[in-house]
């Protein structure tokens, strides 16, 4: 997934360190299955098959079908067919390698195409049958790390009285804390990342922030990042730096927070209305902090 995943717990010992064991191991053996960076993986195998038809896992077929279902309720802002778009620009290897080695793509040579459309996406979930378009490639990094975050949550949490998992942003969180009435969890300043702004109280659920500050790289002199606009094909232009949402299933949250974000404030409610089980906060280039009452409910001190 290319991201730090912590793994916290309240219980007794030993219990908690067997649940540490199995989420790991689940962790790991999911990232391998998901991730875009190996050509062996079933993501990789999915999008090498474009064409003709793959026989997926269950859990794949359940992904891309969701992934499918958001396209639709952000209005198209939530688009898992941007691979090409995303190699384009030069995220073609895993961040770490991109900020150590920089990026080798010369997006010259691969102009802005208009993506196919996801109407050729044809799924037998019976079967666990996938059919992709040729031509469509598929990232599912960001949803699947959500998938991925809440099925650990649920394993560690079947060993411990109260627990964590944050995947590089998308938490879940299980229970309450000893002596705690909610979560308490840091707010980043995407103007300084690694900076606190503010405190949250949160209830039990999955919270997601995505941010235009971070994953960010030079490429032939511009400054990109991750965060593709589907309907440009280019990094979102954005006037907020940051959003985070708070929803009852991290891959809501996390597909959420993105197509917010790339959204803005001028459309983020009309798509917020599609998803009423969710809340946002929202933070612009001047630090003010936007958002519906009852996320902004959760500022700490509120």
């Amino acid at each position: 997934m290319n991201t730090d995943v912590f793994l916290n717990a309240e219980g007794e010992s030993r219990s908690i360190a067997r649940g540490f064991a199995e989420a790991r191991h689940f962790i790991e053996d999911s990232e391998r299955r998901f991730t875009r960076f190996s050509a062996d993986s079933e993501l990789s195998q999915l999008n090498q098959s474009a064409g003709s038809w793959f026989h997926a896992s269950p859990d794949m077929v359940f992904l891309v079908m969701l992934a499918r279902q958001y396209v639709g309720q952000t209005n198209g802002l939530f688009d898992p067919s941007i691979l090409p778009d995303l190699t384009r620009i030069g995220y073609d290897r895993s961040m770490d390698l991109i900020k150590d080695m920089g990026s080798t793509v010369d997006d010259s040579l691969f102009p802005t195409q208009r993506r196919l459309p996801l109407e050729g996406l044809i799924i037998n979930p019976d079967e666990n049958l996938i059919y992709l378009t040729e031509g469509v490639q598929l990232d599912l990094g960001g949803i699947a790390k959500g998938w991925i975050a809440e099925k650990a949550a649920a394993i560690l949490g079947e060993f411990s009285s109260a627990c964590a998992v944050n995947a590089g942003g998308d938490m879940v969180l299980v229970g309450i804390p000893a002596g705690k009435k909610m979560w308490e969890i840091t707010l980043e300043d995407p103007r300084t990342p690694d900076l606190p702004m503010t405190r949250l109280n949160v209830p039990p659920g999955a919270v997601a922030t995505s941010s235009v500050a971070r994953r960010t790289w030079n490429q032939a002199g511009k400054k990109r990042h991750h965060l593709i606009d589907p309907r440009t094909g280019e990094p979102a232009v954005t006037d907020w730096l940051s959003v985070t949402v708070l929803a009852p299933h991290a891959d809501m949250a996390e597909v959420f927070a993105k197509a917010l974000l790339i959204a803005g404030p001028e459309e983020a409610e009309s798509i917020a209305k599609n998803a009423p089980l969710i809340s946002y906060l929202a933070v612009d280039r001047e630090g003010k902090i936007w958002g519906t009452k009852e996320s902004l409910d959760y500022v700490y001190g509120n």
